[in-house]
C-alpha cells in the first residue's frame, strides 16, 4: 500500500507541467500584448469612426445581396483550379 502511494506521488505534479509557461516567441508575445490592449480598451482612438449614410446604404446592400446565392450542398474540388506540389 505504501509502495503504491509512493509510486503515485510523482504523478500528482504532472498537471503542473501542462501549464503554459508563456509566449514561446517574440511574435507571440507581441500578439498577446495587442490582445490585452484590445480587451482592456487601452488603445482606443479618441476620434470616433463614422460612416456616411451612403456608405451605410452600400454596405447593407452588399450584405443583403450576399443572400441571393444559395449555398451549395457540396463544393466541386476541380472547379477552383489546381495546386501543384514542389
Amino acid at each position: 500500500m505504501k509502495l503504491t502511494i509512493l509510486c503515485c506521488l510523482p504523478l500528482l505534479s504532472l498537471p503542473a507541467l501542462a501549464l503554459d509557461a508563456g509566449p514561446s516567441s517574440p511574435q507571440q508575445q507581441e500578439t498577446e500584448g495587442w490582445l490585452v490592449l484590445q480587451s482592456r480598451n487601452q488603445a482606443a482612438s479618441n476620434i470616433p469612426q463614422t460612416a456616411t449614410a451612403a456608405e451605410r446604404e452600400r454596405a447593407m446592400t452588399r450584405f443583403l445581396k450576399s443572400f441571393e446565392y444559395p449555398i451549395p450542398e457540396f463544393y466541386e474540388q476541380d472547379t477552383g483550379g489546381s495546386l501543384e506540389g514542389n
